[in-house]
């Protein structure tokens, strides 16, 4: 065994262990009362309540999935059924720092 070893790895495991806790509220992302479609809805039933998404993305792979994108949300669908609603992730604006002279 290296001679240096020893210390070093005493050293090392002796030292105390710091870890910060970061708290990420996801579930308060977005507003509460934002409606978006039900799993299973149709297209055309989406269409009706929401009206023509900002943008339609084509389907890709098998079975085909595709996504529009509405401001505060997108849509996937497997073919003609929602399968998922996405809330998009609203950034809170944090105060700015002061500026220093």
């Amino acid at each position: 065994m290296h001679p240096l070893l020893t210390p070093f790895l005493f050293i090392a495991l002796s030292a105390p262990i710091h870890a910060e806790i970061i708290r990420i509220p996801v579930g308060q992302q977005g507003h509460a009362e934002t409606t978006m479609p039900s799993r299973g809805d149709s297209q055309n039933k989406v269409l009706d309540r929401f009206g023509l998404a900002d943008e339609e993305h084509p389907a890709v792979g098998q079975p085909p999935i595709t996504r529009w994108d509405y401001r505060e949300f997108s849509v996937y669908f497997e073919g003609n059924r929602v399968i998922i609603s996405v809330l998009h992730h609203q950034r809170i604006n944090s105060p700015q720092r002061e500026l220093q002279p």
